[in-house]
């Protein structure tokens, strides 16, 4: 039995789509079933945004996952924010990003300036405490 395509409107609409996927998973490219496996796929992220937001992640996660993906240490970082004690001061969430650290960090390791811009945890709580 297969899903008929409709939008997901509710979560027992999406356990049908994520079982028809299971169905159709390893679909051979440029076959029907790749293509109705795209279309679910579309749904079922339009219906998990929708009801799942996710908040973008802090700046300080963002930079630490990035040296990580890209197999970097905290050292790099100096060349980018500047001495060691200010890599220290950022990572440590005692100091923010300038503008011009925020630039360097998305030309540089490509993180969103979206994502750079945000206030760290930290400084949303002392906000939020004021």
């Amino acid at each position: 039995m297969s899903y008929d395509l409709a939008p997901i409107r509710s979560e027992k609409d999406l356990a049908a789509a994520f079982a028809e996927v299971e169905r159709l998973w390893g679909a051979k490219p440029g076959t029907k079933d790749a293509d109705r496996l795209e279309v679910l796929s579309i749904l079922i992220e339009a219906y998990e945004d929708a009801h799942y937001p996710m908040d973008p992640p802090d700046p300080i996660a963002a930079i630490l996952f990035r040296l990580e993906q890209q197999g970097l240490d905290r050292k790099a970082l100096t060349n980018i924010v500047g001495s060691r004690g200010r890599v220290t001061e950022i990572l440590g969430r005692k100091r923010d990003l300038s503008i011009r650290m925020i630039r360097k960090l998305n030309a540089e390791l490509r993180i969103p300036a979206e994502i750079l811009i945000r206030p760290t945890r930290k400084t949303r709580a002392k906000r939020r405490a004021a």
